[in-house]
């Protein structure tokens, strides 16, 4: 997991959001977080190109999962493996944000790690 994730205020809008998503392709998914607890999380995609810059970006993000703190590394793997941007937010029972959990697009590293060679963590 990723601790050191910064995340956006509930303030962030459409438009700031797609210029921050512009600056680097290695930016696949964007957290909102306001006093550290967790609002929504938007992946490039879920901006609808045609949304109004200064629409606030929490207002258009769709429900994405969260993980829990708690969560097996292997349950967490698999299930960031069939997200569509292999990241998902770590969210505990009173809605802080924790980090983000991810796995490379090359799938070969998990955790800041590389895989081991059987593909388990």
């Amino acid at each position: 997991m990723h601790a050191d994730v910064s995340s956006m205020p509930s303030t962030v809008t459409v438009g700031e959001l797609r210029d921050w998503f512009a600056v680097s392709a290695s930016r696949r998914l964007a957290v909102i977080a306001d006093d550290g607890r967790y609002a929504a999380a938007l992946a490039p995609g879920d901006v609808d190109p045609g949304a109004p810059g200064e629409r606030l970006a929490v207002d258009v993000a769709r429900d994405r999962p969260t993980l829990a703190p708690g969560l097996p590394a292997a349950d967490g793997r698999d299930l960031v493996l069939a997200s569509d941007v292999r990241r998902i937010p770590v969210v505990d029972g009173e809605r802080r944000f924790l980090g983000v959990l991810a796995v490379t697009s090359d799938l070969r590293h998990f955790a800041c790690r590389p895989l081991p060679a059987d593909g388990r963590a």
